[in-house]
């Protein structure tokens, strides 16, 4: 009786043991049906990334040479020089033959990767006679762009994530590209040069969009330039790639590239839309206006840290409902916003937002949740404390 329920129990395992294998190997199946098997670059769509995904091609295959013909012959080497033969070990010591072949040979390998790296390499930081210039300033966490010459000059806007918190959290449906949509992207025309002029506001970001091979450092108090003409019109995407803190996974970099057509019309609409949203820092505003407008400023550039609900995450970032500086006088709330506090994670906002856009997310900030203040914060009110 023993003997049958202990070949029961090792019958019963083997089988649990089966389909616990069979589960598994199915899993991975799955998994690997629907991954991407990207093993390469992405396809180039202008002349620097044509560079770079030809000397990685290069490259590669002559890693794949030197290693099939070293370990081919170190295979021979121990298969037809084995002990058991009665092969004993070779002395090198003082072979000329040998050690000029071991300098000779990395020197010929060294100049195949060498000349043409160079030649790539000062290709894709010649930035001389763009067709446009574009200044990139980065954010925590999102980019500012501003068009300097060409037929935008003088565009100016924020680049932010479109994806909701909601939609990241798998809260709501999310397309295919959640962590690369942004509301408005940069848009440029095909087949000219676009020197790009990138800085920070904060701390070190990275402009980076592989299609066009382009990967340069956004830091603060210094502008560094890089360059691409894009040849092919489409959606390009890259993201920042330089650790910038909490949400440096959420800041990415979205470049439209049009037709020269497309490109004049959108630029024409975007001075338009400017001239007619031009700030008047003398309107008076409603409290409905403000918390209306507020609302939209706050969950742009506040939410990710204070929260939407204004309970922040602290000790970094503090609650905003029922705080003392909300509650407190309405000159410092506004100060703190412009210029940012030294020491914490609280950027200035006063180069990022006008006069209007800093009044309303005060008010709104001092009347949402619990602050029920009631105060209306006037764009003239902002305007005065700027630069104090």
């Amino acid at each position: 009786m023993a003997i049958s329920k202990s070949k029961s129990c090792r019958g019963w395992g083997s089988a649990r043991l089966a389909r616990g294998l069979t589960a598994g190997a199915l899993a991975l199946g799955t998994e690997l049906a629907v991954a991407a098997w990207e093993l390469n670059l992405q396809p180039p769509v202008s002349a620097g990334a044509r560079l770079a995904y030809d000397l990685h091609t290069m490259v590669m295959w002559l890693i794949v040479v030197i290693f099939v013909g070293v370990f081919g012959v170190l295979s021979y080497s121990l298969y037809a020089h084995r002990k058991s033969k009665g092969h004993k070990p070779a002395d090198f010591h003082d072979n000329t033959t040998v050690e000029i072949l071991w300098t000779v040979v990395p020197f010929i390998i060294l100049v195949l990767i060498a000349f043409p790296a160079t030649t790539s390499l000062v290709a894709m930081r010649d930035t001389s006679q763009p067709d446009m210039t574009v200044k990139a300033t980065g954010y925590q966490w999102k980019w500012g762009y501003e068009y300097l010459t060409g037929d935008a000059a003088g565009i100016k806007y924020m680049s932010v994530l479109a994806t909701t918190q909601d939609q990241i959290k798998g809260l709501a449906p999310k397309g295919e590209h959640y962590l690369l949509e942004v509301d408005k992207p940069l848009v440029v025309p095909v087949n000219q040069k676009v020197r790009i002029l990138a800085t920070s506001a904060d701390v070190i970001h990275n402009w980076s969009v592989p299609a066009f091979a382009v990967k340069t450092d956004a830091v603060p108090g210094f502008v560094r330039d890089t360059w691409f003409r894009a040849e092919k019109e489409g959606t390009y995407r890259g993201q920042c790639s330089e650790l910038c803190g909490k949400d440096h996974g959420f800041m990415p970099v979205v470049v439209e590239v049009v037709s020269a057509e497309k490109y004049a019309a959108w630029a024409a609409e975007q001075k338009k839309l400017m001239a007619a949203g031009a700030e008047d820092v003398s309107k008076v505003w409603t409290l409905a206006e403000q918390q209306a407008h507020g609302e939209k400023v706050y969950t742009t550039n506040c939410a990710a840290c204070h929260q939407p609900t204004g309970q922040g995450l602290p000790p970094a970032f503090p609650a905003l409902d029922g705080s003392k500086l909300v509650k407190g006088p309405k000159q410092a709330h506004i100060q703190i916003v412009l210029n940012g506090k030294p020491g914490t994670a609280m950027a200035a906002f006063g180069a990022q937002l006008n006069d209007t856009d800093v009044a309303a997310v005060v008010a709104y900030e001092r009347n949402a949740w619990s602050n029920k203040s009631g105060e209306v914060i006037q764009p003239a009110e902002v305007k005065a404390l700027r630069g104090k």
